[in-house]
């Protein structure tokens, strides 16, 4: 499947004569109706100022007027970014924040005094003005070019092309063919001109529109991926936390507490000290491997080492419900990314083990390209009983989190009952 090519704001390609057609056509149909729709816009005001002192029934048609000129302002957008190919986001109506006719009003404010509408609005009246002289001009190249290339006429012959009014409302005579060759070759200058005029400035009012949406999503989307790194590292400093208090701390408070026991008796009943110190190492080992688990879940080590395929090969031997994966990968990809998707499987198959009930687990790891950018896409879906939920503090939360930090998105799709399929697809730059 193709798509339709799209360029940066505030370019736009050379393409075939199609396009010059169509803007000709559409400076034609603004220049001869566009003038006539801001005069009727004009009318509406005046009608709506004059009737504001009768029962504030003038309200009524500023307030339409304002939708009026808002949908105008978002045909122009699209006119144009139809036009020239252009990438840009749609110009949005900004709401009423709370109930009641007092902010209906400041909603109305608000998108009154929104510069993007007035930009449009300006770009389409140029496109009416240029449009209205365009049509001027293709009038005296036709009319001159007729002229020019008639019979010589006689003098005493009446010739309704005798004189033919020029774009400034001069005569041109007849019999003066080079003359009028040149007024033809003026006025098809002037149309050409008017076309490349009108390309250079509606592209660049609406790409300037188009960069400073861009600007705005681009902030959003760093403010999402702040938050989402903020949240993770306050899940996953709780996570720690909970781990160290209640599972290493009391094992080496029991470590201690059993090497005391051992050298109070190792006078008196050194056999009972020895199976002591033996009972406080292994405890020790116990602690070593939970402290070497957590520290997994901070930093795998094994990511860096030997790459994402093998980090997710030991995640799924070491699983408690049997796991199938497939992972399709070419070489090395960034850290980031790697370990997002890494941190992203291995709580997922955690909370399928816990709470899923699942008796087997599927994990597919796949490159995908997405307009000329390279993600990591992996889906981990288990048989179990479904319902699952993205809750604060939660595992999948952390998940989410996590690849929101990393620039990335997460679906999760839980019917009850099951199946349980989570999906998280990571950027491999952002």
């Amino acid at each position: 499947m193709t798509s339709t090519p799209k360029v940066s704001p505030g370019t736009a390609p050379a393409r075939p004569p199609l396009r010059l057609g169509m803007t000709l056509l559409q400076m034609a149909l603004l220049g001869s109706a566009g003038l006539i729709m801001f005069s009727l816009l004009l009318g509406w005001l005046s009608l709506g100022i004059a009737l504001t002192p009768l029962l504030g029934l003038g309200l009524v048609f500023l307030a339409g007027l304002v939708y009026a000129l808002f949908g105008i302002a978002r045909f122009e957008l699209m006119r144009v970014s139809n036009l020239y190919d252009m990438d840009v986001t749609a110009l949005s109506w900004r709401p009423r924040r709370r109930e009641g006719f007092a902010e209906y009003v400041r909603s109305l404010g608000r998108n009154l005094s929104n510069g993007r509408m007035w930009a449009l609005l300006g770009s389409l009246l140029f496109s009416c003005l240029a449009g209205s002289l365009m049509l001027s001009a293709m009038e005296l190249a036709v009319r001159t070019g007729i002229v020019a290339f008639a019979p010589v006429l006689q003098s005493d012959q009446a010739d309704p092309l005798a004189s033919v009014p020029g774009l400034w409302g001069f005569q041109i005579p007849v019999g003066q063919a080079p003359w009028l060759l040149l007024a033809a070759l003026l006025g098809l200058a002037v149309v050409v001109g008017l076309v490349f005029l009108h390309r250079m400035v509606t592209v660049g009012i609406v790409g300037s529109i188009a960069r400073e949406s861009a600007l705005v999503e681009r902030v959003r989307t760093t403010a999402v991926q702040r938050e989402g790194a903020v949240r993770a590292a306050e899940v996953e400093r709780t996570r720690i936390e909970r781990d160290l208090h209640d599972g290493v701390q009391p094992r080496l408070v029991s470590v201690a507490m059993t090497l005391g026991l051992a050298h109070q008796q190792i006078d008196s009943d050194p056999q009972q000290a020895k199976d002591l110190v033996a009972e406080a190492h292994a405890s020790t080992k116990s602690a070593i491997t939970e402290l070497r688990q957590l520290t997994r879940g901070i930093y795998a080590s094994v990511l860096d080492d030997r790459g994402l395929d093998a980090a997710l090969s030991a995640i799924a031997g070491r699983s408690h419900i049997p796991v199938g994966l497939d992972v399709q990968l070419n070489g090395r990809y960034p850290r980031v990314a790697e370990a997002a998707v890494y941190f992203a499987i291995a709580e997922a198959l955690t909370n399928a083990a816990k709470h899923s009930r699942a008796q087997r687990c599927q994990v597919t790891v796949r490159v995908r390209e997405h307009e000329g950018q390279q993600s990591l896409w992996a889906r981990i879906e288990d048989n179990g009983t479904g319902g699952a939920r993205i809750t604060p503090g939660g595992g999948l939360d952390g998940i989410n989190n996590r690849v929101l930090a990393a620039g990335g998105t997460l679906n999760l799709d839980s019917p009850a009952g099951g199946p349980t399929a989570v999906e998280v697809n990571v950027p491999c730059a952002y």
